[in-house]
């Protein structure tokens, strides 16, 4: 399960996720940023209350900072240490940008 938590003004977007970002929870926060990011210019994924992340939720995120790059930026902030780790070893902690 993962919720996600949205708010935002004046080009900035904070997305707070909580709970597990895998197969079955990918496609809802896809589709959530896909439909949030018109105008957006500054995005912050706070990752604080995330336990896990599975290679569906890389993708997101890995599209999401694709997207963004055209548009204004993406920081990811209070990454835990089980998420981060998953981070380092795919290279992510390499491509995101990490608060």
């Amino acid at each position: 399960m993962l919720n996600i938590n949205k708010t935002g003004e004046n080009g900035e977007l904070t997305i707070k996720l909580e709970g597990r970002l895998d197969t079955m929870t990918a496609p809802a926060l896809e589709k959530e940023l896909k439909d949030s990011l018109e105008n957006v210019t500054g995005l912050t994924l706070d990752l604080e209350k995330l336990e896990y992340i599975s290679s569906a939720g890389l993708r997101v995120l890995l599209g999401t900072q694709k997207a963004m790059s055209k548009q204004g930026t993406m920081t990811v902030t209070h990454v835990n240490e089980t998420v981060m780790e998953i981070f380092d070893v795919t290279g992510f902690s390499d491509i995101l940008t990490i608060a």
